[in-house]
């Protein structure tokens, strides 16, 4: 069993920044994919970004130059820094994880945080 949990949501005004965190606790080893989703509500969930085992990430185009993807292996944290925050960008943030290659429903979900970005 992996256990992630996320934190760092938060309100801010188009154009701030947000840190999201991820903390990664039990099975989880070097095999595993990690990936920030998010879901707005009425909307379908998307992959917002994908780190893989090699430690390669992908975007989706609407984050690509924005947003950025990292881990602290040591620790075991995942984070999401968010630069340039538009009103789209609002949605339940969710940290998840499964055996490389990411697969569409990963195993391991976060609880979620929430993003709220204001024009």
């Amino acid at each position: 069993q992996v256990q992630l949990a996320e934190s760092g949501g938060g309100s801010v005004q188009a154009g701030g920044s947000l840190r999201l965190s991820c903390a990664a606790s039990g099975a989880i080893n070097s095999k595993y994919c990690m990936a920030w989703f998010r879901q707005a509500p009425g909307k379908e969930r998307e992959a917002v970004a994908i780190l893989d085992s090699g430690g390669a990430t992908t975007y989706s185009e609407s984050v690509k130059g924005r947003f950025t993807i990292s881990k602290d292996n040591a620790n075991n944290i995942l984070y999401l820094q968010m630069n340039s925050l538009k009103p789209e960008d609002t949605a339940m943030y969710y940290c998840a994880a499964d055996l490389c290659p990411m697969p569409w429903n990963p195993d391991y979900w976060g609880q979620g945080t929430q993003v709220t970005v204001s024009s």
